[in-house]
């Protein structure tokens, strides 16, 4: 698992900052898709922005005719008022009811394209980042900023044409007064670009703290019973806490770059209002009974309304900040991230030739190697153990042959075909992998078992239960093979986990078996059954063994003994014990 803090100040750090419109024009495939929910959205928002000048329009009539006997019926203004409300409230209705259809198709593309690319990413993804910040990433940032982004920008589109009705109704009103009123345009933008700027690096900012902290909360989860153990409680809260009072002065500085927008949007509003009130006066005093009480009123009141829609606007900005940033994140992922590179050679079974040609490793430059110089000819159906103290490079030279690990140099060989020649799916259907760490999906019994066979075999998968001595469990269970093992099937024991994933190897059937300490976590009377059913299954197929209890390796064709990374010795079990070298030490101490 990687270290937080290296992802955090290298591998995220805040992205340059970017044009507004070829931010959002890169998302626009995943939202764009949904034509008829946009066209909806779009005339119902021009229906509901032209319903606000017909307010203050409805006030000049009734003010200057409503009170005295005159054209105006006394029916007339309810039916106008129901009516105005009638029309905003479908258009608004329609409105939320495309964007929920809007942004819900388009996360549903977004996710599905994260998630393939996570599914064929390179395995050096995995080591760079957590699994709390890539889950946080493909899950809550494409929801938050998927909602935020489009709610914005419809809201853009709404206050937008809101702000411009509006307009057009004063300038027909008095395109005097409407030209002070447009003074205060500029102020307001640069008000909400200086500030939309701060907000967005605080915002990046802000994504790696949170990441930090819901690593912290993963390592805590995990090691729960180390850290009891060693009683560790309050350094991991005194670290959860300092993450925590980073984060939450961030969330200040983005709170105060958010909040002052609109104080300041209001106060140019309150300034163009009082000049604009001041003229209208005069003029309405200089021209005597021509401007009537009702044109006064209903300029001041459009005016007015214009204050709702600018401050929406200035407010935008912060959703849209957080929105982008969000995406972005995403984005980048699947920008950045390298799938993995294979050939397309291919073949239905392979013999099982594997062949290791001057193989090194090294994770990384000032490192110490994991492998060096290896050359090792495994022939079909043979069946090879590894050995060797812990670091020696046993289970990076298994990683190797399902490549998930690559070689530094020299090339590794199945059926004289080097594997980066491979088709990678062919590749690694030739492979059974059986670890001590066992790894278990939260499905059921049966779908663990036939991992990755689309129609699984029942019957199949009850053979291989059986011949890992599972099968009585299994019958004990509330669904039997149907039943749900839950989280890493933490609710089974660990020989049991064990023999589930050597069922998994037994029904996968394939013609090279990896075997990494396969009966480790298994008592007496089971660890001989299913050793029994590993051998029945070693015939005929090429074996690699991992083994640190020598005496379960002493019957292999040949056993390899790994010592820094090099190959230290090979032969039968009889023949390095004869050599007395290291083979012959390990095996005294085991």
């Amino acid at each position: 698992m990687s270290d937080p803090t290296l992802t955090a100040t290298q591998a995220d750090s805040p992205a340059p900052e970017r044009a507004l419109w070829p931010r959002l024009k890169r998302l626009s495939r995943y939202f764009s898709q949904h034509r008829l929910g946009w066209c909806i959205a779009l005339i119902a928002t021009l229906i509901s922005a032209s319903t606000e000048p017909m307010i203050p329009a409805l006030l000049k009539p009734l003010l200057d005719d409503g009170f005295t006997e005159g054209s105006l019926q006394l029916w007339m203004a309810p039916v106008a008022i129901i009516g105005l409300f009638a029309i905003r409230g479908v258009a608004q209705f329609a409105v939320q009811y495309a964007l929920a259809s809007i942004t819900n198709q388009g996360m549903v593309v977004l996710r599905k394209q994260m998630f393939e690319r996570l599914l064929s990413a390179d395995m050096g993804l995995f080591s760079k980042q957590s699994a709390s910040k890539l889950s946080n990433t493909l899950v809550y940032e494409v929801q938050t900023g998927s909602l935020q982004l489009v709610q914005a920008l419809l809201s853009v589109s709404r206050d937008g044409f809101t702000v411009i009705a509006l307009l057009i109704y004063l300038l027909y009103l008095n395109w005097t007064l409407t030209a002070i009123v447009l003074v205060m345009v500029p102020g307001v933008g640069w008000i909400m670009k200086t500030l939309s700027r701060r907000l967005y690096r605080v915002t990046k900012t802000s994504q790696n703290a949170t990441d930090e902290l819901a690593y912290v909360v993963e390592e805590n989860v995990l090691a729960h019973r180390m850290i009891r153990l060693h009683g560790a409680q309050a350094t991991q809260d005194s670290r959860f806490n300092t993450l925590s009072q980073s984060l939450r002065r961030l969330a200040i500085k983005a709170t105060i770059a958010s909040a002052a927008m609109t104080p300041l949007t209001q106060l140019f509003a309150a300034v163009a209002l009082s000049v604009v009130i001041v003229i209208a006066l005069a003029q309405g005093r200089a021209a005597g009974d021509s401007v009537t009480v009702g044109s006064f009123v209903a300029f001041i009141s459009a005016m007015l309304m214009l204050i709702a829609p600018i401050r929406r606007l200035a407010d935008l900005a912060n959703p849209i900040t957080r929105g982008l940033a969000a995406l972005e994140r995403g984005l980048d992922l699947m920008d950045h991230v390298q799938a993995e590179q294979g050939g397309t050679f291919a073949k239905p079974r392979a013999a099982g030739q594997l062949r290791f040609d001057h193989v090194s490793v090294q994770f990384s430059a000032d490192g110490a190697p994991a492998l060096t110089g290896i050359s090792l000819t495994v022939q079909p159906g043979e069946n090879v153990a590894l050995v060797g103290a812990s670091g020696a490079g046993k289970t990076t030279l298994v990683n190797l042959l399902p490549r998930f690990v690559q070689p530094t140099s020299g090339t590794v060989l199945l059926d004289d075909v080097p594997l980066q020649d491979w088709d990678l799916r062919a590749l690694r259907r030739q492979f059974a992998l059986v670890s001590q760490d066992v790894v278990m999906l939260n499905v059921s019994v049966l779908d663990n078992v036939a991992l990755g066979d689309e129609t699984p075999d029942r019957e199949r998968a009850l053979r291989s239960l059986q011949a890992a001595n599972l099968a009585d469990f299994v019958d004990a269970l509330p669904q039997g093979v149907d039943t749900v093992v839950g989280h890493n099937a933490a609710q089974l024991s660990g020989g049991q986990r064990q023999r589930l994933a050597i069922a998994r190897a037994l029904y996968r059937d394939a013609p090279i078996l990896l075997l990494d300490e396969a009966t480790s976590a298994l008592d007496t009377a089971s660890e001989r059954l299913v050793q029994q059913a590993l051998e029945r299954l070693m015939e005929g197929r090429t074996c690699i063994t991992i083994a640190h209890r020598l005496s379960t390796v002493e019957r292999a064709d040949r056993i390899v003994v790994l010592d820094r990374g090099r190959i230290a010795e090979q032969g039968t079990h009889a023949e390095l014990t004869a050599a007395n070298g290291l083979y012959a030490r390990l095996h005294q101490l085991s």
